[in-house]
């Protein structure tokens, strides 16, 4: 069994890789919206907060992601 340290360095599937991209730039989009300077309405600020974490934990697992040549 590979450690994850070993793991995140193999190289990712092209798939995964897209869905890695796209998911951090939700998670980005995410925290911009939560961090901005203006009072927004608060259902935005939760959504931008469920954005955060959903697109950090879609973009770990798609890194995890190992191609399998056996």
């Amino acid at each position: 069994m590979d450690s994850v340290i070993n793991r995140m360095q193999k190289p990712t599937p092209k798939f995964f890789k897209k869905l890695r991209n796209i998911a951090l730039t939700l998670a980005a989009a995410g925290a911009a919206i939560a961090s901005a300077p203006v009072a927004l309405p608060a259902v935005l600020v939760k959504v931008a907060g469920y954005l955060v974490v959903a697109g950090s934990v879609a973009g770990a697992v798609s890194q995890a992601t190992v191609r399998n040549d056996k």
